[in-house]
């Protein structure tokens, strides 16, 4: 027992020696106050006030750069970016995200004995002008400030496929093609006229087992497997009879490019009557489906309104 307390004993004197403070934490600085307010002046688009809060060796780097010759940006180009964020995007701001703050960090290495670390958690928000992209992310910084309270550089994590889409969005792009005839928008409307002959059995043989459904008056708007449709399928045909279901215009079958993702989007007319009072109803909806390489409905989504049926 003697030996056991005293190889706890040496353990935890081990433990507390391992443990080494590296500097101090602060949630209110000096440094914190310079980076928000630099962060305020830049959304404002006041460039000369920017200028006035970077070192004159500023840099500011793209922390998810793969570029291992980023020489960043020096502080006019920083600084002058400040009305080019300004005046491309409605709506700008930074702001800290909800939930966190700012820390200063003060480390005790002889190296960082001059600058405090400011690590900021963000969100940047706007709408792009000239292309109505939505700017709505988290953006993480890293600040070098030295002892004259000046920003010495920046260093940037966030998401640049916003960017990248706002970049794209200037010149037009196609984006696949368009059929108005197709082995697809044949399998729709096989689809729908199985069930307006309540050839039941027929109709789901065009859906893959996995389908989803999603209805567009649903207060949820999740999405029910095939079985938990078939339900859904059978408490409405309980209560209305199909009469006919008109074709409104022409199916559209898209084969889109990105993400090979293939479409049809299908306007119909049905025409029903409530079996309780013997009403006759005309419900418009449209059916959204997705289909798979091998030609089966992967997914579908119906607009209407539920009203209509009250």
């Amino acid at each position: 027992m003697k030996t056991t307390i005293l190889s706890v004993m040496m353990l935890i004197t081990c433990i507390t020696y391992a443990q080494k403070k590296n500097g101090t934490i602060y949630v209110d600085h000096p440094a914190i106050t310079t980076v928000e307010a630099m962060t305020q002046a830049f959304v404002s688009g006041d460039s000369d006030k920017v200028a006035s809060y970077l070192a004159d060796d500023f840099k500011s780097y793209n922390g998810t750069s793969t570029n291992p010759n980023d020489k960043g940006q020096d502080k006019a180009a920083f600084s002058n970016s400040a009305k080019s964020w300004h005046n491309n995007l409605d709506y700008f701001s930074i702001s800290r995200t909800p939930g966190a703050y700012p820390d200063a960090l003060e480390y005790k290495d002889d190296n960082q004995k001059d600058v405090i670390w400011v690590q900021t958690w963000e969100d940047i928000k706007g709408v792009q002008n000239k292309t109505g992209v939505k700017v709505n992310q988290p953006m993480h910084r890293l600040f070098i400030v030295n002892k004259n309270n000046k920003i010495q550089t920046i260093i940037t994590y966030s998401n640049d496929n916003i960017g990248s889409e706002i970049n794209q969005s200037y010149s037009d792009r196609k984006n696949g093609t368009i059929y108005n005839h197709h082995e697809n928008i044949n399998t729709i409307r096989k689809m729908v006229y199985a069930l307006e002959n309540n050839d039941l059995e027929k109709m789901y043989s065009f859906y893959d087992k996995d389908a989803r459904f999603v209805d567009s008056s649903s207060p949820t708007y999740e999405s029910v497997s095939l079985m938990e449709q078939k339900a859904v399928d059978k408490k409405i045909l309980e209560m209305f009879e199909i009469t006919s279901i008109d074709m409104v215009g022409y199916p559209d079958y898209l084969n889109y490019e990105m993400g090979d993702a293939q479409v049809v989007q299908s306007w119909w007319n049905i025409n029903l009557i409530r079996k309780a009072d013997k009403k006759k109803i005309v419900l418009p909806i449209l059916y959204i489906n997705d289909f798979n390489k091998e030609g089966k409905i992967t997914g579908e989504t119906a607009y209407y309104n539920a009203k209509l049926l009250d």
